[in-house]
């Protein structure tokens, strides 16, 4: 591809193509036609109407034509995430996506770039205009409309979220910023969008008016309009309970995590949020219980029994949604096994915390240098000989009358007995088999007389107990304190 040799932002048109031979000479030859200062990328999904072979013979004709050849067809969303990671891995600062079957004009490509100065992103409407749909057939039109209708409602974006025809300022979007999103089909469009959106990147629209497709037919079957929905509905629901899923942070560096570590338990597919069996349920309610419930009693017992600004280690830090009020009255340094849960936590609690990758069974700090521990659903996920190696643990990174404070599942908890019942649901109503919303617990506590035995067996004394309304029963929380 020819390298331009002025200092204006580099530009890349990207194109996904599948099944398009009539269409991609035409359109190369319009956009050319143009003179943008462009590059052109055709991402073609190894067509069977032998799209990819006409693309690379029209190289030699447009030098600045390069095409991208994938195995088979994957998803309009993960083409066009190719697309994006190829501009990015070839230093574009901007970049354009569009359709290869002319419901995208060329002619409107000036006018895309005119509105980006300012923004990260522009988006062709097809909304902002009356009459825009005209050469449409009315399924069309009643399934595009529907689709923007259900972004604006659910998710509150106000712009047309489900078109292809967009500009991206690449170096003004970090390229982690794609991790977040998921979908490989249609609902890349809007998902992405939404990301973008709830992240406060700056977007700008154009009108455009949709003329029919001018050879081939649409590759959006009812297969993919469903899962285009499910998406839809699992990020509305997502951002009801687990709104922090959707920041955009930079991760952690490489160098970070202990690749010697073994999550023996599965905690990075439980933290990873894909979607399963069961999964976007035990989310939100597990989500509610973080911050409606757990996060007022942790606070309670934190402030009884820590000072403020003291040293305390959160051992087995999860997702950190009950950290939020905390963060501003003790200093944290929050511990998983999971590099998936410490991502999320550092989503949902930015830079307000040290995260450290490892094991709460060797815990990578020095001794006596911790004022506090705490956690919360960790302990009952141990056999009671680990839970004895992890509290010799905690007793040797206390100080002296340092103290743990441990929120431990009973074993008639209301949030226990809530999920066993959710269980029955989806195996006995719904027919799911071997539902397993997290790891095992198998060492839920019995008794206060079993919290004191494990305490005292690990040279802690007792310091406080409690079970009660507070939580509406959900935790005992033994709080232990080192001599």
């Amino acid at each position: 591809m020819t390298q331009t040799t002025n200092t204006k932002p580099r530009l890349l048109i990207a194109v996904p193509t599948y099944n398009e031979k009539e269409n991609a000479p035409r359109l190369i030859a319009e956009i050319t036609q143009l003179n943008l200062d462009a590059d052109l990328l055709f991402v073609d999904d190894n067509s069977p109407d032998g799209t990819g072979q006409i693309l690379d013979a029209l190289k030699s004709k447009f030098p600045r034509l390069q095409v991208l050849h994938r195995a088979g067809k994957q998803g309009i969303g993960s083409a066009h995430m190719a697309a994006i990671k190829w501009a990015y891995a070839n230093k574009y600062e901007n970049l354009i996506t569009m359709d290869c079957d002319f419901t995208h004009p060329p002619a409107k490509l000036p006018e895309l770039l005119a509105a980006a100065p300012g923004y990260d992103i522009v988006v062709a409407s097809r909304y902002m205009n009356k009459n825009s749909l005209d050469g449409w057939d009315l399924h069309r039109k009643i399934l595009t409309k529907a689709g923007h209708l259900m972004t604006l409602l659910l998710l509150k974006i106000p712009y047309d979220a489900t078109g292809g025809l967009r500009f991206y300022r690449l170096d003004h979007i970090p390229i982690y910023a794609w991790d977040v999103v998921s979908s490989t089909g249609y609902g890349f469009f809007f998902e992405s969008l939404y990301i973008f959106f709830l992240n406060s990147f700056k977007i700008n629209q154009i009108p455009i008016v949709l003329p029919t497709r001018t050879y081939g037919e649409s590759k959006m079957d009812n297969s993919e309009i469903g899962r285009s929905v499910r998406l839809l509905f699992t990020l509305f629901l997502t951002t009801l309970m687990n709104r922090e899923r959707f920041n955009i942070i930079e991760p952690m560096p490489p160098e970070s995590f202990d690749k010697t570590l073994q999550d023996e338990q599965g905690w990075d597919g439980y933290w990873s949020g894909k979607a399963k069996v069961g999964t976007l349920a035990y989310d939100f309610v597990a989500a509610f219980y973080r911050k409606f419930i757990i996060r007022n009693i942790l606070n309670h017992f934190i402030r009884k029994h820590f000072k403020e600004n003291a040293n305390v280690l959160h051992a087995g830090c999860g997702s950190g949604q009950v950290d939020v009020d905390i963060t501003s009255y003790v200093n944290i340094t929050a511990l998983d096994i999971s590099p998936m849960a410490l991502a999320f936590y550092r989503k949902t609690n930015k830079d307000n915390c040290t995260l450290v990758h490892g094991s709460i069974m060797d815990i990578p700090l020095k001794e006596n240098s911790l004022d506090g521990i705490y956690n919360l659903g960790v302990m009952e996920h141990f056999t009671e000989e680990e839970i004895a190696k992890i509290l010799s643990e905690f007793h040797r990174v206390l100080k002296s009358g340092g103290k743990a404070v441990l929120l431990w599942p009973p074993e008639f908890g209301l949030s226990v007995l809530f999920f066993k019942a959710l269980t029955i649901f989806f195996e006995k109503v719904l027919g799911r088999k071997n539902v397993k919303f997290h790891p095992d617990e198998i060492t839920r506590l019995k008794s206060k007389k079993q919290g004191y035995s494990i305490a005292e067996a690990a040279d802690f004394a007792v310091a406080d107990y409690y079970f009660g309304v507070r939580d509406l029963f959900t935790y005992s929380v033994l709080t232990i304190q080192k001599p």
